[in-house]
């Protein structure tokens, strides 16, 4: 089926145009690969982006990790955040399955080491969480080593959003969310330059949504609870839809760009993820981790010390505003558009999570 996304439900998001699939994908070299689990007790996922092709441990990705709260379970932002480096493809997944994805990221970085004879004693695995627990049976730990393989093999420009891979359990503002992405362009000195963004979206409560700038998070309740009335007149008992009532449950913001800049440029850029964010209603609750992880295709660093002085072009910090309203924008688009290319779904108990797009008709009205 195919899947309608924010602006085709007329709403445009932001000042700056963008790209080709308007996804982190136009940023070239990037790709992105889900693995969905789907099942009686699963509802869960892995999804892997890759920052290009080839070997990242060889040639690492200049890069930059921010915790704007840190209520999560992320590994890797330490030495990212230390040395300024992304050395591996970046997973999501569930909380309580960090370990066995991380075990895939480190098989698969081994394997191409051992092909390049390159030598890898310790490597750095990047995995981000949410916790998919009201929809998805966690503890089953249902994501092994096998399925980031596949995910990394199935990899491309174009991919599916909303509940699939790490965002087939999670939820949005009390409605069903998942994986959204998107990427704003600009020009520097002549030459075009991309940002683009992945989300996870598992925040928010219900009554704090925005949209289009209006709060729509008390009309939301009011739509969602007439459908309950009306469901219950017609089936008895009827459907039991659920709402959000705290800010809770976290986000991963994923950030990939082709602009020359620094690891402390990138953090910067990085930080605006958090605009784009509050500009969807949420104000980051206690119980929610918002992570940022960011890398950029240009100014490469190479794992062997042949080269003792490295030389890099890096962005004149006048000119970073276009970066940070590029961040801003991507990311406010996607999460809406993690939330409208995702399907109604049913939680462990029998809870009815609702689709954004379903409701839009009436909220845009």
């Amino acid at each position: 089926m195919e899947q309608k996304r924010i602006r085709e439900f007329g709403m445009t998001i932001g000042r700056m145009p963008t790209g080709k699939r308007d996804k982190i994908t136009d940023v070239p070299g990037v790709s992105v690969g889900h693995v969905t689990i789907k099942d009686a007790d699963n509802h869960t996922g892995v999804t892997v982006i890759l920052p290009g092709p080839g070997n990242a441990f060889a040639e690492k990705y200049t890069a930059a990790a921010y915790v704007h709260n840190g209520f999560g379970k992320s590994c890797g932002l330490v030495q990212i955040q230390e040395l300024g480096t992304l050395e591996t493809p970046i997973a999501l997944t569930n909380t309580l399955n960090i370990g066995l994805v991380w075990d895939g990221l480190a098989d698969y970085v081994i394997g191409q080491c051992r092909e390049d004879k390159v030598q890898a004693f310790s490597i750095n695995p990047v995995v981000g969480e949410c916790n998919d627990c009201r929809i998805n049976h966690i503890q089953q730990r249902a994501v092994k080593a096998s399925h980031v393989r596949e995910a990394i093999e199935g990899a491309g420009e174009d991919f599916p959003e909303g509940d699939v891979g790490a965002g087939a359990g999670t939820l949005c503002y009390g409605l069903k969310g998942g994986i959204g992405s998107a990427s704003r362009i600009f020009n520097v000195d002549g030459k075009e330059y991309v940002i683009g963004v992945l989300v996870q979206s598992n925040f928010g409560a219900t009554r704090d949504l925005v949209l289009d700038g209006r709060p729509v998070g008390e009309q939301v309740i009011r739509l969602i609870e007439k459908r309950k009335s009306e469901s219950r007149k017609k089936a008895g008992d009827g459907e039991k839809p659920a709402l959000s009532l705290q800010d809770r449950g976290s986000i991963m913001t994923i950030l990939a760009t082709d602009l020359p800049v620094s690891h402390r440029q990138l953090e910067r850029i990085i930080r605006r993820a958090g605009v784009g964010i509050a500009r969807t209603g949420a104000y980051t609750g206690h119980g929610s981790g918002e992570v940022m992880i960011g890398f950029t295709t240009a100014n490469r660093i190479p794992h062997e010390k042949s080269r003792k002085l490295l030389r890099q072009t890096i962005l004149h910090e006048d000119l970073i505003d276009q970066a940070f309203q590029a961040a801003a924008e991507a990311t406010h688009e996607a999460i809406l558009n993690s939330m409208v290319c995702a399907g109604q779904t049913a939680g462990i108990h029998g809870e009815i999570y609702y689709s954004l797009a379903d409701l839009l008709p009436e909220l845009l009205r």
